[in-house]
């Protein structure tokens, strides 16, 4: 009875986000914009950004920023999913679509998208964000975009998003501990980076 009603808020929510709220401009810039190759430049940016200022010591951020990734792709992708089996929007015989991305042969519950980008979001907001305070909300925004944008462009209901989000946070956010814990003087040494 509960699971029957939450499945229903998840579908009429995930109807408001993929139909109701269509247009133009979202249904050119979202399958863009979940697009991993797009961001490419950004994550160049980021590694060279640490690499140029930190030299050696970049090593263990860029690191842990892997494991962070890796980890976080691995449980949702490997476990999660597969132990679901939940079918995407897109091939759900009972709920209307309108797909904007290929629809894809795997699994939605929960999205990997979703889980990956908010596992950096917090990872280099508890670390990185001690450098640049500033940079916390754009990773937030940037980290909830994109998990939005796989909502409408069709291929992952809410509950799958919000679920992704939530593993990804905590993920990010223990490895930022242990990042902190043993890293944080030898990385972020007086908290700026060296001149």
């Amino acid at each position: 009875m509960l699971m029957g009603q939450f499945l229903q808020w998840d579908y009429f929510l995930f109807q408001i986000i993929n139909t109701r709220w269509s247009n133009p401009l979202m249904d050119a810039l979202f399958p863009i914009w979940r697009n991993p190759y797009f961001w490419l430049p950004l994550y160049v940016f980021i590694l060279a950004f640490f690499v140029f200022n930190y030299g050696k010591k970049a090593y263990w951020i860029l690191l842990f920023t892997l494991l962070t990734v890796m980890t976080s792709d691995s449980f949702n992708s490997q476990l999660v999913k597969k132990s679901i089996q939940r079918l995407r929007p897109c091939n759900n015989e009972f709920v209307e679509v309108i797909s904007r991305v290929q629809c894809g042969s795997g699994f939605s519950f929960a999205s990997t998208h979703a889980a990956n980008h908010f596992a950096l979001a917090a990872f280099w907001s508890m670390t990185f964000g001690q450098v640049m305070p500033s940079i916390r909300r754009w990773l937030w925004l940037w980290a909830a975009s994109i998990a939005f944008a796989q909502v409408y462009v069709g291929v992952h209901f809410p509950s799958d998003v919000f679920v992704g989000a939530l593993m990804g946070f905590i993920i990010g956010y223990l490895y930022a501990l242990v990042f902190n814990k043993y890293y944080s003087n030898y990385f972020l040494e007086n908290t700026m980076p060296k001149q």
